[in-house]
């Protein structure tokens, strides 16, 4: 049985060596981390059993990146761009959503004159839309960190439509459950 430090330090080990391994490749060092942590999460039981081991390494790892996002903000710089952060993140979110929305009802009309079926409803495609509206902020500041790009007008409209995304976690959180309820009604 290891400790959560034992276990901390051999998903370190595989980062450090996952990381080397792309950067030899000429590859972005994210793309090391992504397989590490799909590698550890398939074949990690290997050399740690208990769930509450991995579970706090795991929370560990999520306070870390947070602090790391954290570390690339400034705040006097974000509440400027404000604006940018509803107007164009929001249109991109909603852009994204509606986009959804409109290509199930086209599949579904579409399936219909076929006389083929198309089992998702207009409650799945919203959460589905929601979903494809959303980003991983930690995957995109650190790719835009590693570039430079974080400072660009481009970087910053990214930033801004990120910043929206996070926020607009919280309400798409509440809208799920309540748009599951609705279809529980209709079946």
């Amino acid at each position: 049985m290891h400790t959560p430090i034992d276990t901390t330090l051999i998903y370190l080990l595989f980062a450090v060596i996952g990381v080397v391994l792309c950067r030899l490749l000429h590859l972005p060092a994210l793309l090391g981390y992504l397989i590490v942590g799909i590698v550890l999460s398939q074949g990690g039981a290997f050399f740690e059993d208990h769930e509450s081991t991995v579970a706090a390494v795991a929370d560990f790892g999520v306070v870390l990146l947070m602090f790391v996002i954290g570390l690339e903000f400034n705040l006097p710089k974000l509440l400027k761009l404000k604006k940018m952060v509803f107007g164009f993140g929001m249109a991109q979110v909603l852009l994204i959503m509606s986009g959804v929305i409109v290509g199930h009802f086209l599949l579904l009309y579409g399936l219909q004159y076929l006389q083929l079926q198309w089992h998702l409803t207009w409650q799945g495609a919203v959460v589905l839309g929601a979903a494809m509206g959303m980003s991983s902020t930690a995957i995109v500041v650190k790719l835009m960190a590693e570039r430079s790009e974080i400072e660009s007008s481009r970087g910053r409209m990214v930033i801004c439509a990120l910043l929206f995304q996070d926020l607009a976690v919280v309400p798409l959180l509440v809208l799920i459950p309540a748009l599951g309820h609705m279809n529980e009604g209709n079946v």
